[in-house]
């Protein structure tokens, strides 16, 4: 399967979703990943729900973090480089909605792409070598490359993986984990 057919696929098994399965699913997966040997870190990077795309609702996970005290980072998309800046979520940071209907922070302190020790990675699809699947403009893939060896990289998912992604580049930075709301994939 190539990226176009998985992107295809994943979408149309979302769509599918009730808000009420979203919800169910997005909690198990938080369930799961407080299973996981994780949060001896400080600094956990998420992404922020796309509603409108179906995704795992992350507020879930942001209330573990936010209980386990651990440093929350989010980011803003950069259209011109294709590059991420991060910024610190705390109790002043306003969000806002870009064009793409992607919650991003307007502002706020900025942390470097090398101090971030988790990122739950959102994806489209992944196989079970690793590879993962976004929407096609690399934001996900540029930040991670520029994160320290380290750093941990979730992918988070409604399905489980695909059995290969024939079309991966170089370019693109495979998952150390995918979680799922029956299973944790290790790659």
């Amino acid at each position: 399967m190539d990226k176009k057919e998985a992107r295809k696929k994943s979408k149309e098994a979302r769509k599918l979703l009730s808000q009420e399965e979203i919800e169910d699913k997005s909690l198990a997966i938080a369930n799961q990943l407080l299973r996981m040997n994780i949060w001896d870190k400080l600094y956990y990077h998420l992404f922020l729900t796309i509603e409108e795309q179906k995704e795992i609702n992350t507020e879930y996970i942001l209330q573990i973090l936010a209980g386990k005290d651990k440093e929350i980072v989010i980011s803003k998309c950069e259209f011109a480089t294709l590059g991420m800046t991060h910024f610190l979520l705390t109790d002043n940071t306003k969000i806002k909605k870009n064009s793409y209907n992607v919650p991003e922070p307007v502002d706020g302190l900025e942390v470097p792409d090398v101090k971030i020790d988790v990122v739950f990675v959102p994806l489209l699809a992944y196989d079970k070598q690793g590879n993962r699947v976004g929407y096609g403009k690399g934001f996900y893939d540029n930040f991670l490359r520029k994160c320290k060896p380290e750093t941990i990289k979730i992918g988070l998912s409604f399905f489980h993986p695909e059995e290969k992604i024939e079309d991966v580049s170089t370019n693109d930075v495979k998952l150390d984990f995918c979680v799922t709301p029956e299973e944790i994939y290790r790659f």
